[in-house]
């Protein structure tokens, strides 16, 4: 059971996931870390727990309102041992593959700025992306893409924004469905995870990881928690 953390970008600064509105989100206030630069965040996520990989979520550059590209190659530049996944919002092959090939991480790519399955189909090869299949209240993106598990790579996302920063827990249902589509693909949760008994019951589920942020920042999920999940499988 892989955990990662999550941070989420927002004009150059970290901010607060609330149940996808993004409008809504602020810096974050967290116990980790003095300020929301994302070094700052990055560093105390790192003091919590020696993660390997972070998701990072360009939501200036998801919502075409800029990007933060500077932050993400100053993250990279302090933090060369860690693998970042990172979803902006790209919908473009010609630029999917050029991010690729500038080495700032595995690509992330979001059904909800999805024209069609054009680009996860023809990168589906490429072990460095991962697709994620984004939920608010109904699936977001190209029906194409839910339907035809065959264009999946071999990593997949089920994300529900609407449970993001809730503690409604994971979203069973869809998980579930994912999972069955998904075959041999490694599933990963986001949205709604609480702490470690989400975790024992995702891993006990199949499930091969789930991106986590608000339960770190309160305090719910605990190094050693996470230290006995690295190991289930």
């Amino acid at each position: 059971m892989e955990v990662i953390p999550v941070i989420d970008l927002k004009d150059g600064t970290v901010v607060r996931a609330r149940m996808g509105r993004r409008a809504q989100y602020r810096p974050i206030e967290t116990p980790l870390a003095a300020t929301s630069h994302p070094i700052d965040v990055a560093r105390g996520l790192l003091s919590l727990y020696p993660f390997e990989t972070f998701y990072i979520a360009d939501l200036d550059a998801i919502q075409c309102k800029g990007d933060n590209d500077a932050a993400l190659r100053e993250l990279r530049s302090a933090f060369p041992h860690l693998t970042f996944w990172v979803d902006n919002g790209l919908a473009d092959l010609d630029r999917a593959r050029c991010w690729l090939a500038a080495d700032l991480g595995h690509l992330v790519l979001g059904t909800e700025t999805q024209r069609d399955d054009t680009i996860v189909r023809r990168l589906r090869a490429d072990d460095r992306v991962i697709l994620s299949i984004d939920y608010r209240d109904e699936f977001v993106g190209p029906a194409a893409l839910l339907r035809n598990a065959d264009a999946w790579p071999s990593r997949v996302i089920a994300m529900t924004l609407t449970r993001v920063g809730s503690a409604m827990g994971p979203d069973w249902d869809r998980l579930s469905a994912i999972k069955a589509q998904a075959a041999a693909r490694r599933v990963y949760a986001a949205g709604g995870v609480r702490g470690a008994d989400d975790l024992v019951a995702l891993a006990s589920a199949g499930i091969a990881g789930a991106l986590v942020a608000s339960c770190l920042h309160d305090g719910k999920l605990s190094a050693t928690q996470i230290a006995a999940m690295a190991g289930v499988e």
